[in-house]
């Protein structure tokens, strides 16, 4: 905790209104700074790195990298800040892959806007925190949820971190020349990893990759 015994927060979601309308109803809170935010989850990747806030709100859905994924990228970078997902997917699916990529708390995008201030005084405090509205008790099934053998029937959750950063590239379209740049990796890297890909997911075209990304709610249309 920061700033004189206040818990600092930092936004991410690729919705300019939405973060408007969280930092709004957190700044009314004395107890709450909002110390940044961000539309793109790598910028605010990067800036979370030196902000180190105590709470990070996250949205699943943004493009080039979901919320899910960013999830390790952010407790990498900053192990302290809790993370709570704020988002308009209520099904088990995603709170399962959420919650086992470790994030502390899952709020829907609607519930009682109460509900916000008590999530992260929640998760601040240690405690985890999913939505009444989402499912009740739940985080106790995920995090006993056997990890090596349980798979979705996307084939999503057989993904290595790599392979999910690899994915979400792939299905905003861009090559594999440019996810190599992107991600730092050789080009055969890269093609590698498209391979493995196509083969646990059962894709062969960017296209059906596309639709998966889209059907499992980690791409906006």
């Amino acid at each position: 905790m920061q700033n004189g015994g206040m818990i600092t927060i930092y936004l991410v979601d690729d919705q300019a209104m939405i973060r408007a309308a969280f930092r709004s109803l957190l700044s009314a809170k004395a107890r709450f700074d909002v110390i940044g935010d961000n539309a793109d989850a790598r910028k605010a990747i990067a800036e979370i790195e030196t902000l180190r806030p105590d709470v990070v709100l996250l949205d699943i859905t943004m493009p080039n990298l979901s919320g899910i994924d960013a999830i390790p990228m952010i407790h990498k970078v900053s192990p302290r800040s809790k993370i709570v997902m704020a988002t308009n997917h209520e099904g088990e699916t995603f709170v399962d892959q959420a919650l086992r990529a470790g994030a502390d708390g899952y709020l829907s995008k609607d519930s009682d806007p109460d509900e916000l201030a008590l999530a992260i005084e929640a998760v601040h405090r240690g405690d985890p925190f999913v939505s009444p509205k989402v499912s009740a008790g739940l985080i106790s099934k995920v995090r006993g949820y056997d990890s090596v053998t349980g798979q979705s029937s996307s084939g999503l959750s057989s993904l290595t971190p790599r392979e999910r950063e690899v994915f979400q590239l792939l299905a905003t379209g861009k090559s594999n020349k440019e996810v190599a740049r992107e991600l730092g990796v050789s080009l055969g890297t890269a093609k590698k990893h498209r391979e493995n890909l196509q083969r646990k997911l059962k894709c062969q075209s960017a296209s059906e990759l596309t639709r998966l990304a889209i059907r499992e709610g980690l791409l906006s249309t």
